[in-house]
């Protein structure tokens, strides 16, 4: 499940996501980025993981598609998780996108906006 989640600026999406992702969770924050790059050109994000499972296949394949169609268009990613794994993932995710990525513990949650509101 995703869920959208203010951050305090515009140009800083956020998003809250738990459980597995499905398709539908792309339907739902997808068109939300893209508004959003339209009318700034780029954005930052926040994605803040709450006993998150991962992805279904076809979310899996939606996640590539996004991140191939929105990698120039994100500036900053800040990931927010609870367990070990999400912050290897900051890790592996770096290669395939051009957004500086950092990971920050659950606790740290403001410290993640702060960072991604620096310059905006």
């Amino acid at each position: 499940m995703v869920e959208a989640i203010p951050t305090g600026h515009e140009q800083v999406l956020g998003f809250k996501m738990s459980g597995k992702l499905h398709d539908g969770d792309y339907k739902f924050f997808v068109p939300q980025v893209e508004a959003a790059v339209a009318q700034f050109g780029k954005v930052r994000m926040l994605a803040q993981f709450h006993d998150f499972h991962g992805w279904d296949l076809h979310a899996l394949w939606d996640d590539i598609k996004f991140s191939t169609k929105e990698c120039t268009h994100i500036e900053r990613i800040a990931l927010v998780g609870e367990k070990t794994w999400e912050k290897y993932m900051a890790k592996v995710c770096k290669p395939f996108t051009l957004a500086k990525i950092e990971y920050f513990d659950a606790a740290d949650i403001e410290k993640a906006k702060a960072w991604l509101a620096e310059g905006v």
